[in-house]
């Protein structure tokens, strides 16, 4: 939401106020400690992001890397990889359960196993990015393969041994058999290339775009999706 610095008198004294939808949501010290904060001035305007912290930071870090970077193919490339990322990202308003930051079969990092309970928010998961200019070109972790560390965070994600089974059993059987130790990257090949052929958007290079139908010939989707998953997302099918 855009917000313009406009000259005002508000009841805490400050002279400049904001000018927009989202200023009904903020006092008049909100507003002065906003201006205040960014240093703006009348005629500039304000980018105001509002709303669960981890969508928050995920809307504004996309916003920062629109605009202020060049394009990712014009160089030069820096890499980087992000570690350390954490297990759960915020709690579900409804259930007051942790929500994963990963898929839930992410491993947790070694030393903060013993915080799963206590203190889950605190705890790192073994996951992994790698970077360039801004651009995830691939993405990883290591993975859970002990079924009694798999459950403790099922439990803690409200999933129970019966629905685990019944969601994952194909999964989770090896993990009861002797499952070793085990993890993976996949590589954005798409991304790569677009960088190589100077494009901005994986569209215009990818390799096997969906049919007319939307339909994906590889894999089959889309398949049918659990009503609550529907319910959560406000969503429903439309008659055939």
């Amino acid at each position: 939401m855009w917000a313009k610095v406009r000259a005002a008198s508000v009841a805490n004294g400050a002279t400049w106020a904001l000018e927009s939808p989202v200023a009904k949501f903020l006092s008049d010290e909100e507003q002065a400690g906003l201006i205040s904060a960014l240093g703006a001035s009348p005629g500039d305007v304000v980018l105001v992001v509002a709303g669960a912290w981890a969508t928050t930071c995920e809307v504004l870090g996309q916003l920062r890397n629109d605009l202020g970077r060049p394009p990712v193919h014009e160089g030069p490339y820096r890499y980087l990889w992000v570690v350390d990322f954490p297990m759960f990202v915020g709690v579900d308003s409804v259930t007051g359960r942790p929500k994963p930051g990963h898929h839930p079969f992410t491993r947790p990092h070694p030393d903060d196993v013993d915080k799963l309970e206590s203190d889950p928010m605190s705890v790192r998961s073994l996951a992994y990015d790698l970077v360039l200019n801004g651009w995830e070109l691939g993405s990883g972790s290591i993975r859970i393969h002990e079924p009694d560390l798999q459950q403790r965070v099922f439990d803690l994600l409200g999933i129970s041994a019966e629905e685990a089974d019944r969601r994952f059993g194909f999964f989770l059987t090896p993990f009861r058999l002797g499952a070793p130790p085990h993890g993976g990257f996949a590589f954005g090949i798409d991304r790569l290339v677009a960088i190589l052929a100077g494009e901005d958007n994986i569209r215009e290079v990818i390799a096997f775009p969906k049919t007319q139908s939307g339909a994906d010939p590889m894999t089959g989707a889309p398949t049918p999706v659990d009503p609550k998953l529907l319910t959560d997302l406000g969503l429903r099918p439309l008659p055939s």
